[in-house]
């Protein structure tokens, strides 16, 4: 397989992902939106009800799914750069790849958060945030780091117990993955906004800033940094339950 072919399968998977999840986000926003000046009654509601999430969550599970079981013959369906990092680290992956690997899943959720705002217009960012991720309520910085740690790990030791286990066929995989994403997305979405994927969190973040003016890049580190270290905890957990030393 081509280099090329490998990198575009990552912008289209990449692509797939972010923009449906990230659509059924503004589409639920659009839904909700009440009369200007609206106020709900906890500061946990931002006019996303649990039933909403159900749907999200199964509207990012599902495009993960599709996406994986569409390229990862081609490319491994990585679609996340905590995940391809992770697996550099475990050693399964290699380095000279992972920068190119980065750039194409960057490139596939910014063209992902162009597409959703030129098909909704600024309102799907002044309304609907563009699907972007933040805290909610009174988090804080410590809990959101929890969240998307906690969040990533748990996709990532079910992508190693599927995908990269051998034992398991293309199909078992993308589906179990899938439906993973969506219990994740499920629990943590009115937490953290479940971004547990860097070239996710950041589209939505980078687009709003030509539109709506909202900045939540304070939060981007976060979103970066916590997501890559709980992949990587979830590879070398993996790895010390499943691989004999002896």
């Amino acid at each position: 397989m081509t280099e090329m072919k490998k990198l575009l399968a990552e912008i289209v998977g990449t692509f797939i992902l972010v923009f449906f999840g990230t659509a059924s986000v503004v589409l639920t926003l659009f839904i909700n939106n009440g009369p200007a000046g609206q106020t709900y009654a906890s500061i946990y509601n931002i006019g996303i009800t649990m039933p909403d999430w159900i749907g999200i969550g199964l509207a990012f599970g599902l495009a993960l799914a599709v996406a994986i079981y569409a390229f990862g013959p081609v490319s491994g369906a990585h679609f996340n750069p905590a995940v391809t990092i992770a697996l550099w680290a475990g050693k399964r992956f290699p380095g000279r790849d992972v920068v190119p690997y980065l750039i194409a899943q960057f490139v596939g959720a910014i063209i992902a958060s162009a597409a959703l705002l030129a098909i909704s217009g600024s309102a799907a960012s002044t309304i609907g945030a563009l699907g972007g991720v933040g805290p909610f309520g009174d988090i804080g910085m410590i809990g959101l780091f929890i969240a998307e740690f906690i969040g990533t790990f748990l996709l990532m030791y079910v992508i190693m117990a599927t995908a990269v286990n051998e034992r398991s066929t293309a199909a078992d995989a993308a589906l179990t993955i899938g439906f993973v994403l969506a219990g994740i997305v499920i629990a943590l979405g009115n937490f953290s906004g479940c971004g547990i994927n860097p070239a996710r969190a950041f589209s939505p973040m980078l687009l709003n800033l030509f539109v709506s003016g909202a900045n939540a890049f304070i939060y981007y580190p976060i979103y970066f940094i916590a997501p890559i270290i709980g992949a990587i905890v979830a590879v070398y957990m993996y790895d010390y339950f499943h691989i004999d030393k002896n």
